[in-house]
């Protein structure tokens, strides 16, 4: 017997973060997680399992429209008519989706009370539960009925289980609790990166199908179980994501000019672009370190990035999703700010900003009032800092050295 475990499919979820720029492969990345759930459903029916278990967020939200809706009822009925089943529990973000009906041999568990089917052809209990409301926040695990005997006994579950940063923690359990439950494995969902919690039971996030931002990096897919004569032999993570997100950290220590840390660049987005194995792969760009090129960085980031998704556009299918120019001047700040002139009092001030929370938090609180009156044509351009949070000002504040030394002393080099 075999199955595919998988979950937070999120349908037609937009990648985030992706501007429109010429020879960026739009077409590539629109539908990727259409195109994700595709490949799961060619891998189900070459693989031939016996079922596919999608624990909770296969849908995004409520849909716009219902094409959604229709797409999944497609690639349903492809895995019916292989003969494959399908069992589905709703998770946070499910529980305001529109319901088509299903085809025959996908079954969504109930949402008011754990619920159990028995698959008797092979000797199968799948046990699960669905959100009823976005805001769960009850362990539904505790609910769940104990396991039948003689039988495979499956915990589908959409959960935060002890917690995971960045991860709101709906419908929390306890791992040493669902050890004990009896089961023969947990497949779980909610938490977008594969992690194995436990063997012996198998207790299994697959991570999510298709990565959908730059926190979500790495292989992406779902994970085949293979169970023979009542016992699990193989729990294997198949790679079915059609774009790959990246983070590709450039120390430019060694870097003279732009060219030189585009230079770089290029070896750091090669290397990624033989990891992604021809799937079309979105990067964000990190520059750090302390360089001779810091300060045609810092005087015309906007050149360097257009520089870069020019050199992106040779390797095909990259799309720069943003670059973050964190390189430091090589000026020695120690030696600066002792100095008795306008260079060392500004120094001075911005460090005493940095370490004095209350001032940041009136900065913070200057910033964000400032925001909310300009036009919405340079306020948009606020949304990746987050100025309410203190840690975020701080480390604004932490890089204006970086940013002005440049400037002040022509090439922000040396004192």
């Amino acid at each position: 017997m075999k199955f595919f475990h998988t979950a937070d499919v999120h349908l037609d979820s937009p990648l985030c973060g992706l501007d429109r720029y010429d020879g960026a492969p739009v077409d590539k990345l629109r539908g990727a997680t259409r195109k994700a759930l595709e490949a799961l459903v060619d891998q189900s029916i070459a693989e031939n399992v016996d079922f596919v278990l999608i624990a909770g967020d296969l849908y995004d939200g409520d849909w716009t429209d219902y094409n959604t809706g229709i797409f999944f009822v497609r690639q349903m009925s492809r895995l019916r008519d292989a003969g494959i089943r399908v069992f589905i529990v709703r998770g946070n973000h499910d529980a305001k989706s529109k319901i088509l009906r299903l085809p025959e041999g996908v079954r969504e568990l109930s949402t008011s009370r754990a619920e159990s089917i028995t698959l008797e052809d092979i000797g199968v209990c799948i046990h699960g539960r669905g959100y009823a409301r976005v805001e769960t926040t009850e362990d539904l695990s505790q609910s769940y009925p104990q396991p039948r005997r003689d039988q495979f006994n499956i915990g589908l579950l959409h959960t935060a289980a002890e917690g995971r940063e960045g991860h709101a923690s709906y419908a929390p359990c306890n791992l040493g609790a669902l050890v004990n439950k009896g089961y023969d494995y947990w497949a779980l969902g909610h938490i977008h990166k594969r992690e194995i919690l436990h063997e012996k039971p198998w207790i299994v996030f697959p991570g999510n199908l298709q990565g959908r931002h730059a926190r979500e990096t790495g292989p992406k897919g779902a994970t085949l179980v293979t169970v023979e004569d009542g016992r699990i032999t193989a729990v294997e993570h198949r790679t079915l994501d059609v774009a790959r997100w990246a983070v590709c950290q450039v120390d430019a220590s060694p870097a003279t000019t732009p060219y030189d840390v585009l230079e770089l660049c290029r070896r750091a987005l090669a290397r990624e672009v033989d990891t992604a194995a021809g799937r079309a792969l979105c990067a964000r760009i990190v520059v750090t370190g302390a360089s001779r090129a810091h300060a045609a960085l810092a005087r015309d980031p906007a050149k360097f990035r257009g520089e870069l998704c020019t050199l992106a556009n040779d390797f095909g299918d990259v799309w720069i999703e943003k670059v973050a120019i964190r390189s430091r001047t090589m000026a020695d700040l120690d030696t600066l700010v002792k100095r008795d002139d306008p260079i060392g009092a500004l120094l001075g001030k911005l460090r005493w900003l940095e370490n004095d929370d209350a001032q940041l938090g009136k900065l913070a609180e200057e910033l964000d009032e400032i925001g909310s009156k300009l036009p919405s044509e340079y306020g948009q351009h606020l949304g990746s800092f987050n100025v309410k949070d203190m840690d975020v000002v701080r480390r604004i504040v932490s890089e204006m050295a970086d940013y002005l030394l440049p400037e002040l002393l022509g090439d922000g080099e040396t004192p």
